[in-house]
């Protein structure tokens, strides 16, 4: 990376693209989920080079990481047949970044003092490049003055720590001590790479995601077919670009690393949580199916159906409120961004332009979400972005992730506008 050029979106929308990453394993019973970490960077299009201490070699074998990474790891620093004089200080000096993955107590103590008697120390000392590491180790261990101290001088370092997590343990205890998992780990590293160098680090984003409920009794409300992908996928594009995210929701999804959840159930509850995300943000992205009615009563109990009953089996609805329109462009924090979706099933760029001016908005998104291969429960969208002066850019079927930077882009062009 370097210091002078913001990254942006790029090819495949992934911030690991094109970067070369140290993968350090070190010798914990987990360092086979290593493999799946080394495989997740492979897939987003860095190249990896994978550093191994002795001990790591007697979980997994180095063949496997070379069958991953198509790169032969390093394992012995005094390896005559090594390509590079002081491999060390040539990956230290090439790498991005560097990922430690998983990380034990050993590894840990050493790099925090100093101490370089194997690869992964030796190079964790050797770059400037940011350091992430991942520990994985009993809780008892974890919990010890010295492994604490330890992760106190990391920290100060600047060294980003991964968890570790709460669950069972090769002991078969359930405590602290257990590796992150690997989606998770890499989503970190691109987090961490979106702060270093991305063109929205500073910037806050809200986006909503999900179809509301609008409850008719205790058991039963109105929805939508909403699954919430557009929404997350347009959380993780601006976390990727450094930006500081909170995702509105109604969904239970995976949450992106890094990114704030504010869950939400009703467009009521959205409206409240998007006034009040919204004071402090440059970009508010509304993907959510927020519904435009509700039941105008809740019943207080089930409601129950008798053979004998003759009412009238109607629920009576009111409109709901129109929450992008409801927030101002101008926002005490400065200038807001305010993006709008249009989910349709026919007429789609007819139905589109009609809200942009209704909604006070700077550009609508509309796609058809009757096709088969973009709109609900998809991982592709194909939509047509249409601005105030009613400029259409028809997108072709691209990934959602694509989408949200695509979305993004022209968003980031309207806030650095004079």
């Amino acid at each position: 990376m370097t210091e002078q050029e913001p990254i942006a979106v790029i090819e495949n929308g992934d911030p690991l693209e094109g970067l070369t990453i140290a993968l350090g394993v070190t010798g914990s019973i987990s360092c086979y989920k290593s493999l799946e970490i080394a495989s997740r960077l492979v897939q987003a299009g860095a190249t990896v080079d994978v550093i191994m201490t002795k001990n790591a070699t007697q979980f997994v074998q180095p063949l496997a990481f070379k069958a991953i990474t198509a790169r032969v790891p390093y394992v012995d620093m005094f390896d005559p047949a090594a390509p590079e004089g002081e491999s060390h200080v040539e990956i230290a000096r090439r790498c991005d970044a560097m990922l430690i993955a998983p990380a034990t107590a050993s590894s840990m103590s050493k790099i925090a003092n100093g101490l370089s008697d194997d690869f992964v120390s030796l190079t964790a000392i050797a770059t400037k490049s940011p350091v992430l590491l991942a520990p994985a180790m009993d809780s008892n261990m974890w919990d010890h003055f010295a492994t604490q101290a330890n992760l106190s001088t990391l920290a100060d370092a600047g060294i980003q720590i991964i968890g570790p997590s709460e669950g069972r343990l090769a002991s078969g205890r359930t405590g602290y001590g257990r590796l992150v998992e690997p989606i998770d780990i890499v989503d970190e590293l691109r987090a961490r790479i979106g702060r270093e160098q991305g063109d929205l680090r500073g910037r806050r984003v809200v986006v909503t995601a999900g179809g509301s409920r609008e409850a008719i009794d205790p058991v039963r409300f109105i929805s939508n077919r909403s699954s919430g992908k557009m929404g997350y996928a347009i959380a993780q594009a601006a976390r990727d670009r450094g930006a500081l995210v909170t995702l509105i929701s109604t969904v239970d999804r995976r949450v992106p690393a890094c990114v704030q959840l504010v869950e939400v159930e009703s467009a009521a509850d959205m409206h409240e949580a998007v006034l009040n995300e919204t004071r402090t943000a440059d970009i508010l992205v509304m993907a959510a199916a927020v519904a435009d009615y509700r039941p105008a009563a809740v019943a207080d109990q089930k409601i129950k159906k008798t053979e004998d009953d003759k009412r009238d089996a109607s629920i009576p609805l009111e409109k709901t409120t129109d929450i992008i329109a409801s927030v101002s462009r101008e926002q005490a924090s400065g200038r807001l961004v305010k993006v709008a979706f249009a989910a349709e099933t026919e007429n789609l760029l007819a139905n589109a332009r009609k809200k942009i001016e209704s909604k006070n908005i700077d550009f609508i998104v509309a796609n058809d979400v009757s096709a088969t291969d973009s709109g609900f429960a998809t991982d592709t969208n194909r939509v047509t972005i249409i601005d105030e002066q009613g400029t259409e850019e028809s997108l072709p079927l691209m990934s959602k992730v694509l989408v949200g930077h695509k979305i993004l882009n022209r968003s980031l062009g309207l806030l650095e506008s004079p």
